[in-house]
């Protein structure tokens, strides 16, 4: 995916038709947490479109064929906490062998800036393709703090995967990590006085935790 525009406005209908019912206040904690679950295999789909591959020597029922296969270490999810956990686990279904990392964040809700908790990720991170995974881009703040850490922890082809962004979130990541492509669902309003998108869908973790 070397060649990913920084920003991928993922405009399937399926995504966009899910995406509609997630927004609608009215839905129950399980269907959203549900259709989080099937969004993310779609845009798991998007990221993950340019996975190096190489061929190997099988055997079919009719014949024997050089098939393509992925190529390299396997791939790292890493959920930034708590709600990227919604995306992560949709993932997990569609990729299986990823091998999963978690930082942990939570937004200083009166300084909007992030405060880390927690941070556990693979080994050989700078060998695999990590991508980042947290529903809501709003500030930004916590996003690029957490490729912060994992460029740290050595890793060097990242990619962030997402539900909502604002504009003002995709110009701060893109200020700070400008080699890190974004793909996201939808490119929101903006953000109001708190630091939540608008319209946006609420608190994305509260909603799949049915919490408040």
């Amino acid at each position: 995916m070397t060649d990913l525009p920084h920003l991928t406005h993922v405009t399937h209908p399926l995504v966009q038709h899910k995406l509609t019912i997630m927004r609608d206040k009215r839905t129950s904690t399980a269907v959203f947490r549900q259709l989080l679950r099937e969004i993310s295999q779609l845009l798991a789909y998007e990221v993950t479109r340019e996975l190096p591959t190489t061929t190997k020597r099988i055997d079919t029922p009719m014949e024997p064929m050089d098939a393509p296969t992925l190529k390299g270490r396997k791939l790292a999810l890493i959920s930034i906490l708590r709600a990227g956990n919604g995306l992560l686990d949709g993932m997990t279904e569609l990729i299986p062998s990823a091998r999963i990392g978690f930082v942990g964040m939570y937004r200083d809700e009166e300084t909007l800036q992030p405060v880390q908790y927690y941070f556990k990720v693979p080994e050989h991170m700078d060998e695999r393709l990590v991508i980042a995974v947290d529903p809501m881009l709003a500030t930004g703040n916590s996003s690029v703090a957490a490729i912060d850490l994992l460029k740290k922890a050595g890793a060097k082809d990242i990619r962030f995967l997402c539900l909502l962004a604002s504009p003002e979130g995709i110009a701060t990541m893109k200020a700070a990590h400008p080699d890190v492509p974004i793909v996201t669902a939808a490119v929101d309003r903006g953000l109001d006085e708190r630091g939540y998108i608008v319209p946006g869908l609420g608190d994305a973790g509260d909603r799949m935790f049915g919490t408040k």
